[in-house]
């Protein structure tokens, strides 16, 4: 038998083993049919315990709790006290959508038995899994439950073979796309093609969908379609207007017919200008550039109630509106800019009309932000600043109130930048100071939200960011920026209200700060990841992600050949409707078995519907094992299929099982009475004639042995009898653990000529399969003994807790 091992050496043979990678999950049907190229979209499965918002708590041997959650199976939770086996997952706040927790245990050749719960608040806990009475070793297991609002995941090892290494290797909890995060995207260019015919397949003798993108769009799984509204669209040069004035207030009203027509989201993108508005372009609509402050607040209000008051007239409710459009830098830019001596007020791109007719647009004052002042010393400047900051907030606040008045069902955004890496505060040329882009945004979320709530009585309920990679930073920092709002202002639904991904250009390069290469394939998994990071909020937080004019920019759509004007969709766009697993899979299976022996695999699994939370077992169908794939020790990955995917069973081969390790070993023959009085003794093929005492805080471990006369233990020590002929009375009274005989770790059945007694033992408790020519009685054993499925025959009566046994 195998003695016990140090942590890493336990844990090696599982080394190359990615805790937690590639679940089994199913997403909603498709048709079968192939868009253009060939993409692989699987559901979106996070780990949250990757995330670095979480935390584990143990209940003894804190200093190692961490390496439970740091994706290497090589390190472990080692619990310090018997009395305090448990360990803790913090998911940093609740969520709706965990449906699966994975946990490995640090030794492949121990059995674990131990109990997962979960829980909101931390207070009253659901079982998720019962493995008290687990006899099986081997290194972890799956478990699939349901349970919204769950926070905390608690393990708890009510026991373990001896020897075995009792803590946590990693635990895992996997969330899942919810239902209420909002796909969609922005197409307000539906205004423009009117000329063109979208299908999903057009070359098919049944083209699907179409001709109307938003059937396309709607067909392959968007939910939501955002229009942006210029006032009065002018050209973003020469500030004249357009014709036809595209994007306006007038034609979005048809098009926001055709979108809830169809039964789609609609939501409202107000740029408060004649063209263009994002962070380097904030222009007052001209019919406003003149207007005395608390005239233009007015008119904010004004416009905003009326507008959204056609649409609501007219039986197209918006689901959501947007006071203006990446107002990071404010918006409806006016006369601030006067004055400084730092550089331009805002921007580095504003619409030449802005510049050119600044007697115009910057007579009396906007809502510009005076990022140049931010850390000012100078009191004029930090005045200036706030005052900026005073103006913003009531034009935000007009907007707000106005929608509320005009449609108190629709939800109100607040649009700006998730932030990104270190950089100038403005951009290029503009000022000397360099933040993150998430201290900035910090910065306006402190100094807007607070103006709002307190002087003007109004809230938000969405903060909306765009994040584009080549200038918002890694999908790292998307995340960490996404979590920091969350976490300031739980109040408040996140949503990245823009975001893009190309399928071609730069010979596939990756765009700057991502690592999806641009190709369909790339295009699929960046978007997906940004679904991914929206959707891992704490406290369900997230609420949606649009995707920018996904027909035309970045585009997720191709010209097809040899016939004009009509448009497909790539494949990519399967996103949308692949996404959202419909089953989740109990996907791995852990077995052990001894060098040279057939590893028992399961014939069923347990899958899940996400849709009810309902489980069932379903067949695997396993791949054949090589004849001498357990030859030797190490790890043996087997393939299973389901009708749900398929299923991996990691096979741990060992030499020997564990048991507890050694500080004096006893073999040959002993004459006269062994006493061990502390320690761990182990008795090996030893022949002895005389009694065996074990002494409190002392422990033995028999095997293959010959023993006459009695053998005796007291005290809180293990004690492990295998493969040995005992010639006298049994008796084990206060241990900690007790294994006589155990045919499913392989320590082979006892005889016993006597009498056999076991009480009052605290924990591991298995008697199996032995021959005894007395009585076995057991009493006030907690847990109470088990045989494991290996009967024990007795020529005596068994009594008390062994009655059965």
């Amino acid at each position: 038998m195998a003695r016990n091992r140090p942590i890493r050496t336990i844990v090696s043979a599982a080394a190359a083993l990615a805790v937690g990678s590639g679940a089994t999950l199913l997403g909603a049907t498709t048709p079968a049919a192939a868009l253009f190229g060939d993409v692989e979209i699987k559901p979106i499965e996070s780990d949250i315990a990757e995330r670095p918002w979480a935390s584990v708590e143990a209940g003894s041997g804190a200093d190692s709790s961490r390496l439970a959650i740091d994706q290497d199976t090589e390190t472990a939770w080692l619990a310090a006290d018997p009395s305090e086996q448990w360990l803790t997952l913090d998911l940093g706040g609740i969520y709706d959508n965990i449906r699966k927790v994975e946990v490995v245990f640090p030794d492949s050749g121990a059995v674990y038995q131990y109990v997962v719960e979960a829980s909101g608040e931390g207070d009253a806990w659901s079982v998720i899994a019962d493995r008290s009475d687990n006899a099986t070793p081997g290194r972890g297991a799956v478990e699939l439950f349901t349970l919204p609002g769950t926070r905390y995941i608690r393990v708890t090892i009510t026991g373990s073979s001896p020897g075995a290494t009792v803590g946590v290797s990693e635990i895992s909890a996997y969330n899942y796309l919810r239902d209420d995060v909002v796909l969609g995207a922005d197409l307000s260019y539906i205004d423009d093609f009117q000329n063109r015919q979208y299908w999903v397949h057009p070359l098919k003798e049944d083209r699907g969908a179409g001709p109307f993108l938003l059937d396309v769009v709607q067909d392959r799984g968007m939910e939501l379609v955002r229009l942006r509204i210029f006032n009065e669209p002018r050209s973003e040069s020469s500030g004249n207007p357009v014709n036809p004035p595209r994007q306006g207030p007038e034609r979005s009203l048809q098009s926001a017919k055709w979108i809830k027509e169809r039964g789609l989201e609609l939501a409202i993108d107000f740029h408060y200008s004649d063209s263009w508005a994002d962070p380097g372009k904030q222009a007052k609509p001209r019919a406003w550039a003149e207007l005395p402050f608390d005239q233009l607040v007015d008119a904010v209000y004004d416009y905003t109630y009326d507008y959204i008051r056609q649409l609501v007239d007219q039986g197209t409710t918006p689901d959501k509106v947007a006071i203006g459009n990446e107002v990071n830098n404010g918006f409806m830019w006016g006369s601030e800019a006067t004055g400084m001596t730092t550089g331009p007020v805002i921007g580095t791109a504003n619409p030449a009309y802005f510049r050119n007719l600044a007697g115009i647009y910057q007579s009396q004052p906007g809502g510009g932000l005076l990022w140049p002042y931010m850390n000012s010393d100078d009191p004029v400047e930090q005045q200036l600043y706030s005052e900026a900051f005073d103006r913003f907030a009531e034009l935000q606040a007009a907007g707000i109130r106005a929608v509320r008045d005009a449609s108190p069902s629709t939800l109100v955004e607040i649009h700006s930048l998730t932030g990104g890496g270190i950089g100038p505060v403005l951009g290029p040329g503009v000022g000397n100071q360099e933040i993150s882009g998430i201290e900035k945004a910090m910065e306006m979320w402190s100094q807007t939200l607070p103006r709002l709530r307190e002087l003007h009585g109004v809230f938000p309920d969405i903060i909306g960011q765009s994040y584009y990679p080549e200038h918002h930073g890694t999908m790292a920092q998307l995340v960490n920026n996404l979590h920091t709002i969350a976490s300031a202002y739980p109040e408040v639904g996140l949503v990245v209200a823009e975001t893009s991904y190309p399928a071609s250009g730069a010979g596939g390069a990756p765009m700057p700060n991502a690592i999806y290469p641009r190709t369909l394939q790339g295009q699929a998994d960046a978007i997906q990841r940004v679904f991914q990071a929206n959707n891992d909020v704490i406290n369900n937080q997230g609420r949606g992600v649009l995707t920018w004019e996904p027909a035309s920019w970045q585009s997720m759509f191709r010209s097809v050949p040899g016939m004009a004007n009509t448009y497909e969709p790539h494949s990519s766009i399967d996103i949308y409707n692949k996404s959202r697993a419909t089953h989740v899979v109990e996907d791995r299976i852990y077995r052990t078995v001894l060098a040279g022996g057939e590893p028992a695999l399961p014939e069923t699994v347990q899958v899940l519907t996400t849709a009810d939370g309902s489980t069932a077992s379903i067949p695997v169908d396993w791949d054949d094992v090589p004849a001498d794939a357990t030859d030797t020790a190490g790890q043996v990955a087997v393939t299973g299929s389901t009708e749900f995917g398929e299923v991996t069973a990691l096979v741990e081969v060992i030499d020997d099982y564990v048991t507890p390790a050694c500080d004096d070993t006893v073999s040959g023959r002993h004459l006269g009475a062994l006493t061990i009085t502390s320690g761990t003794t182990c008795i090996e093929r030893a022949t002895i004639a005389g009694p065996v005492t074990v002494r409190p805080g002392a422990s033995v471990v028999i095997d293959k042995g010959q023993i006459t006369g009695p053998v005796t233990s007291q005290g809180d020590g293990v004690v492990v009898v295998c493969g040995t002929r005992v010639t006298g009375p049994l008796t084990v009274q206060g241990a900690s653990s007790v294994t006589l005989g155990n045919p499913a770790v392989d320590c082979e059945p006892n005889t016993v000529i006597g009498p056999v007694s076991v009480t009052g033992v605290s924990g591991w408790n298995v008697i199996a399969g032995n021959r005894i020519t007395g009585p076995l009685a057991c009493s006030g054993n907690d847990p109470a003994p088990v045989n494991n499925g290996s009967t024990n025959n007795t020529m005596g009566p068994k009594s008390g807790q062994c009655a059965g046994l």
